[in-house]
């Protein structure tokens, strides 16, 4: 092997080396672990149709997933996970119930992760790729709620 084959594989690998360390830093994130494994085995949360979880924690603030947002109103992501509420209004007492229900799970999931030690406060960010697999699509705005 000649000596720039030798320099440039070197240096290939060690940019390859480079780039598999940082990528696994950037996804090694326990914390983020341990906090959505408190969501999903928590038993009234699991019995939901839609399981929040925690895609991000920065300095204090824990982004959890929500199925609703200004963008996608509650009604709408209902009638995917209840067909019995499709074509019904707003205020039909069926799906004023179902919106205090997931108004209930969405906080719980909120209160849950604030009891953690560190955590200061949770932010919402709606969670296309699941509405996105149970066949709504939405203009990704990568819209966090506050």
């Amino acid at each position: 092997m000649d000596r720039f084959t030798r320099t440039y594989s070197l240096l290939l690998g060690a940019t390859l080396v480079a780039v598999v360390f940082f990528w696994a830093k950037s996804t090694w994130t326990p914390e983020v672990w341990s906090l959505d494994h408190i969501l999903t085995s928590d038993p009234q949360l699991a019995s939901y149709p839609y399981q929040f979880h925690v895609r991000d924690l920065r300095d204090g603030i824990a982004v959890l997933s929500t199925p609703r947002s200004p963008a996608f109103p509650a009604y709408q992501f209902l009638q995917v996970i209840d067909p019995k509420l499709a074509g019904k209004a707003q205020d039909d007492p069926a799906m004023v119930a179902a919106q205090q229900q997931l108004i209930h799970h969405q906080k719980r999931a909120q209160d849950l992760i604030l009891a953690q030690p560190g955590i200061k406060r949770v932010e919402w960010e709606l969670d296309i790729q699941w509405l996105s697999e149970h066949g709504i699509q939405i203009p990704s705005t990568g819209l966090v709620i506050q």
